[in-house]
């Protein structure tokens, strides 16, 4: 029996939740966002969260900020402490003071650093490490600021298709010692460094990874995930996780799903 761990959650409203530029290949200007069906699919992610047991904190989102739904991006969250976001794209930059204060008002001791680096999106606890992306966003000397930050050890990896332009978009964590992932996003060696620290990891084709099936967040039991991704539903469920199907398509116009829009608040 897979083992659930209670999570707090921080979020964001997408009030403003619109595709205003391009800053990775899923973005196109010329595409419509429906605003208030991204808000009933984001609705309906916070309170799956909350049926399933989790605490769920919402920041207020500001205009001009159409990707501050994106809370995942903004810091990584780690034994208490927060080591928040260094944006590499000048319309996110803003975004990064905004949930720092939140942070600072809850309380949190925050490292700001001093390279680029995109919070969860690219730093992804698991295993005991920080497995940490670059290659597109965050940077690896960033990933040095991290481990000196946390006193983690942060294995660097490689993304090599823009598509899956931040690490939380070909990998997620199971639990506190597996992980599933996109082999095809990752340089040759960075594939083997994932081959050796997870044997048993659950492998998702492309066709999961484009329908932002590793974009998912999981309880160590139940994986909150896109219902487009099938085949890697199939094999969570054979390894005995519980898929939670949650529709978050209108997302994918930014490339984002329910990871993206979901920062964990890890507390000792």
């Amino acid at each position: 029996m897979r083992v659930v761990r209670p999570r707090r959650y921080l979020t964001c409203e997408p009030r403003f939740f619109d595709v205003k530029y391009a800053i990775n290949p899923w973005m196109r200007e010329d595409v419509p966002v429906d605003t208030a069906l991204a808000l009933t699919q984001w609705q309906s992610l916070c309170r799956t969260y909350r049926d399933l047991g989790h605490t769920v904190d919402t920041l207020e989102p500001v205009a001009g900020l159409p990707d501050m739904v994106f809370a995942a991006n903004a810091a990584l969250v780690l034994k208490g402490r927060v080591f928040r976001s260094r944006f590499h794209s000048e319309q996110r930059r803003p975004e990064a003071a905004l949930y720092a204060t939140w942070f600072k008002d809850a309380g949190f001791d925050i490292h700001e650093p001093e390279s680029v680096c995109e919070g969860e999106g690219d730093l992804v606890p698991a295993g005991g490490f920080i497995l940490a992306g670059t290659g597109f966003r965050t940077t690896v000397p960033a990933h040095q600021e991290a481990q000196e930050f946390f006193g983690v050890p942060a294995v660097s990896l490689r993304l090599v298709d823009p598509y899956f332009y931040h690490l939380d978009t070909a990998l997620f964590a199971l639990d506190d010692e597996n992980i599933a992932y996109y082999p095809g996003a990752f340089s040759p060696g960075s594939r083997e460094v994932l081959e050796r620290l997870f044997p048993d990891a659950v492998i998702a084709t492309r066709d999961d990874a484009t329908a932002f099936g590793l974009n998912s967040v999981s309880d160590g039991r139940h994986v909150v995930i896109a219902p487009q991704a099938t085949d890697l539903i199939g094999r969570l469920a054979e390894r005995g996780y519980v898929p939670v199907p949650v529709d978050l398509s209108e997302f994918r116009k930014a490339g984002g799903g329910a990871k993206c829009c979901t920062q964990e608040v890890r507390v000792p």
